[in-house]
């Protein structure tokens, strides 16, 4: 370690006088460094406003198909149907009775302790034949050949006490994997009794029972695809009297889509109108925030804007409920919406589908993760900051030499103030030992 001992000749205190003079040097690499911080607070402001676009462009693409908006409530008066709905769903009602469930066949063997032989076939509805081979007649070796097989036959060995002589019995249980009739199987080439437990057959609903125009309807699970258009319905009892299947349009979940999507609009813009606000100080003073000025900021929220309240066919959305106020902002009316959707559903869900996909097409288009707007200003800044970090570490090395260069400086001042004062007092001795001289009076 070095030892500064400042000011011996001269008195200076040069460790604080060097200290000053480098205060007045790094002004420069101070004002890089300010620019740093100032470019990544934008850099972190605009990270953070390109998520908020990322996450409206998620939402709209998701709203801007026709599904998303075909919301309904359904019901069943029996507590043994669920209805759903999928995309096409229109509002209607039906009458139906349950008069089967569907079901998969179910076959078990006698008691046996083992399989009378180790070949015998399983032949599916439709003709195909399946021939079973096992290692051996051993229950486990024909359990394991069946559930390896392309029958779609399952087999479960399952305990059935002893028989006179105490030897353990065991059933074979042989199911189809699926349901309907379609999926029903014989055995054959097997010597061993079996006995059916239950039938394969289709669910069936009877429509407009007991009149002219009744008609069967068949599945092979108890689910009925489509049954009224984008309608399922899901069956769990048989009925003996009609059941009715209601669909209606549930304007109530349609209204919170519309304001979902209002807030999500009004959350960016009030995003973009908090970091560009200029607020007044002591004075007269004003600062802005980061966005104050910012042309990318203002262009978001001009395209999104254009993009959400531009008319549709020549009609503004405030006809449904949607309009901008005089401080740049949406505003929803969910009475004017839930007016519009009574009296016109489909232009309503029209509406809304083009708001979405063109909110969705410009919030895509500006926080592209690759040639986004937004992304392309955050690379540009970042590339600013490693420019400066840059100039920043070159004014450390050139700090450096002058902290440096001054240090040798005031040290030999401080070598030459020694050198003045050593002659200094050497003069001073040698006057002071010169003889002196008295006049006679």
């Amino acid at each position: 370690m070095g030892l500064a001992l400042d000011g011996l000749a001269s008195g200076l205190d040069t460790t604080a006088l060097i200290k000053s003079l480098m205060q007045v040097e790094a002004i420069p690499q101070n004002i890089l460094k300010n620019k740093v911080s100032v470019t990544q607070t934008m850099v972190s402001a605009l990270q953070a406003l390109n998520t908020r676009v990322a996450d409206l462009a998620t939402l709209t693409t998701k709203l801007a198909k026709p599904e998303s908006l075909q919301l309904f409530s359904t019901s069943g008066s029996s507590e043994g149907l669920t209805v759903t709905t999928t995309a096409g769903a229109s509002a209607g009602s039906l009458d139906l009775t349950v008069t089967k469930l569907a079901q998969s066949q179910l076959q078990v063997s006698d008691p046996v302790t083992e399989w009378t032989e180790s070949s015998f076939s399983i032949t599916a509805a439709d003709g195909t034949e399946t021939l079973i081979t096992a290692p051996s007649n051993s229950l486990d070796d024909i359990v394991t050949a069946v559930n390896a097989s392309d029958s779609g036959v399952q087999a479960a060995k399952v305990s059935a006490g002893k028989d006179a002589n105490g030897v353990d019995q065991y059933r074979v249980q042989f199911s189809s994997g699926d349901s309907g009739a379609a999926n029903s199987f014989t055995i054959s080439g097997t010597a061993v009794p079996m006995t059916e437990i239950r039938a394969a057959q289709d669910a069936e609903v009877k429509l407009w029972a007991g009149t002219a125009a009744e008609q069967s309807v068949s599945s092979t699970t108890n689910t009925f695809a489509s049954l009224l258009p984008g309608v399922d319905v899901t069956v769990s009892k048989v009925s003996t009297e009609p059941v009715t299947v209601s669909v209606e349009r549930d304007g109530e979940a349609t209204s919170k889509v519309a304001s979902d999507l209002v807030d999500s609009l009004n959350g960016l813009f009030n995003f973009i109108a908090t970091n560009s606000a200029v607020t007044s100080g002591t004075g007269g003073a004003t600062k802005g925030m980061i966005f104050t000025g910012d042309s990318t900021a203002r262009m978001v929220k001009q395209r999104v804007m254009d993009a959400a309240i531009s008319p549709i066919d020549g009609r503004s959305p405030s006809e449904i409920g949607i309009s901008i106020t005089k401080d740049g902002k949406l505003e929803f009316d969910a009475e004017k919406f839930s007016q519009a959707l009574a009296e016109d559903p489909a232009r309503v869900e029209t509406v809304l589908q083009t708001i979405s996909s063109r909110v969705s097409a410009v919030s895509t288009d500006m926080s592209d993760k690759y040639d986004g707007v937004i992304t392309s200003r955050i690379k540009g800044q970042e590339s600013v900051v490693t420019r400066l970090d840059d100039q920043i570490s070159d004014w450390d090395r050139r700090l450096d030499s002058r902290e440096a260069t001054l240090k040798r400086i005031y040290s030999a001042l401080e070598v030459q103030m020694s050198n003045l004062n050593s002659q200094s007092s050497y003069l001073a001795s040698q006057l002071a030992s010169l003889p002196t001289t008295q006049k006679q009076s």
